[in-house]
């Protein structure tokens, strides 16, 4: 994966032992690593080994395509891979173990309070298992929000983030009903994967594998616009995130309630609501994504000025296509190490545009220079590999020219056939002009002086022989 210079570091300062870095990722892994455990022991012991076998076989199909799908969406300013996989983590450990062990609880005791197993079992799928679920799944997007703000800048991460909790979760879930399934299938005589099995998998997998990542997304949509508001608005960015959570509970409620509306209560809601929802969130990514491209190519002509890129380059930085070719083009003409560099030049460049940005809305940090000015030096380390493959993109993805309207041949108005008109000739041609005296040669120019670091807006100069 590509990668930039690491976010610069504060001044080393005394902390206690629980404040170390060390510590604290220990911690993390610990803990997700017993979740792991403990969710294994009791959906084994839900479904049987041969069940859960069958089950974890069953759901892991649509995993890499999910993960596939938001890594493509994080193309424009992709996110580093530890992120993702602690959220994959969470949302398959943590999430699903405070899942089974909260709604069972909640469950149990509705049936004891009210005497009504069935009803509890109803309520339980309707209110209950929304409010834990996905709670549960929005502090893996909670952590990631206030511990790697840096890389939650918008829309675009939230979603990313959200779904690939979400898609951890649902593999987990899947693997316990698909593996109840089977034993059920199993229990009636049947051999192989059964009816029961074979519906279960297919609503679950085929029908509906984005269900859970499109309820987290609406989370994560809320974390993204609040990391897009300015410091100023603190009440918002508070609030922003927990209506993205009542909202993402509201829509998984009417879900698990839908085979309560009646025989086709299920496929009506799927229908009406499951699919245009999924539809709507899927045109309001990439139209986030678009626009993060726009931004790249209306920040990066500040840095071609300044001496740092290329013209050509906020051109082919801004369009995902000519990004894909310039990788081809490196990795032909300088193997698998040429593509690498283009792809950090490429993240880079992004990094910076988005960094820019922020600056000038105010939302930059105070380490604003420091970072930017790391970010160009690994520009200009890389200018050598990258810069050919973006300049052959920019040319191979550049709009043709204009084709030039045929110039129609001097006609008549009227021919001169008309009485009281008299012929019309073409005008005669032009004089030639009298030619300019040429002018003394120009003095010396003097030489270029690099930008001064005045604002966050005013790029540095990159360095080079021809500057002083």
């Amino acid at each position: 994966m590509a990668t930039c210079p690491p976010h610069p570091t504060r001044a080393h300062r005394h902390t206690h032992w629980w404040q170390r870095t060390w510590v604290r990722y220990g911690a993390l892994i610990t803990l997700l690593a017993l979740s792991g455990l403990v969710i294994l022991a009791l959906v084994r012991e839900q479904t049987g080994t041969q069940g859960f076998l069958v089950g974890l076989g069953l759901a892991v199909l649509p995993v890499p395509l999910l993960i596939a799908a938001f890594r493509w969406l994080d193309r424009v300013d992709p996110g580093p891979w530890r992120n993702l996989l602690f959220c994959f983590a969470w949302g398959a450990c943590a999430a699903a173990l405070i899942a089974i062990v909260a709604n069972s609880f909640a469950t149990r005791w509705i049936a004891t309070a009210t005497a009504d197993p069935a009803g509890a079992d109803t309520l339980g799928a309707t209110v209950i298992a929304p409010v834990v679920e996905e709670s549960a799944k929005a502090a893996a997007v909670l952590l990631v929000f206030l511990f790697r703000r840096r890389d939650f800048t918008g829309i675009v991460d939230g979603v990313v983030v959200a779904g690939v909790t979400a898609t951890g979760f649902a593999f987990t879930e899947n693997i316990l009903y698909l593996g109840t399934a089977f034993g059920t299938d199993q229990l009636t005589g049947d051999s192989g994967i059964a009816s029961v099995t074979a519906a279960t998998f297919f609503v679950r997998v085929v029908m509906s594998p984005f269900a859970h990542p499109l309820f987290t997304v609406l989370t994560g949509i809320g974390f993204g616009i609040a990391a897009l508001s300015a410091g100023r608005h603190r009440l918002r960015r508070a609030l922003l995130p927990l209506a993205g959570l009542l909202l993402a509970m509201g829509v998984h409620a009417l879900w698990n309630g839908s085979a309560a509306f009646g025989e086709y209560g299920f496929f009506a809601v799927y229908a009406a609501f499951m699919v245009p929802s999924f539809g709507l969130l899927t045109w309001l990514v990439i139209w986030t994504r678009q626009r993060e491209l726009r931004t790249v190519r209306a920040e990066l002509p500040a840095y071609v000025v300044a001496g740092w890129l290329t013209p050509a380059e906020p051109y082919a930085l801004g369009s995902m296509r000519a990004r894909r070719i310039a990788r081809q083009y490196a990795r032909r003409h300088a193997g698998k190490e040429g593509a690498r560099a283009v792809a950090r030049y490429e993240a880079c460049a992004t990094s910076v545009a988005f960094l820019r940005q922020r600056g000038r809305r105010g939302r930059a940090g105070a380490d604003f220079t420091v970072r930017e000015r790391a970010l160009l030096e690994a520009l200009w380390q890389l200018r050598d590999v990258a810069r050919p493959a973006l300049d052959y993109a920019a040319r191979a993805t550049a709009p043709p020219p204009p084709v030039p309207r045929p110039v129609p041949p001097w006609v008549y108005p009227y021919g001169g056939a008309h009485p009281g008109y008299a012929p019309r000739t073409a005008p005669a041609p032009y004089a030639p002009h009298i030619p300019y005296t040429p002018h003394a040669p120009y003095g010396p120019q003097a030489p270029l002086v690099p930008y001064a670091p005045q604002s966050p807006y005013a790029p540095y100069a990159p360095p080079g022989p021809h500057r002083p």
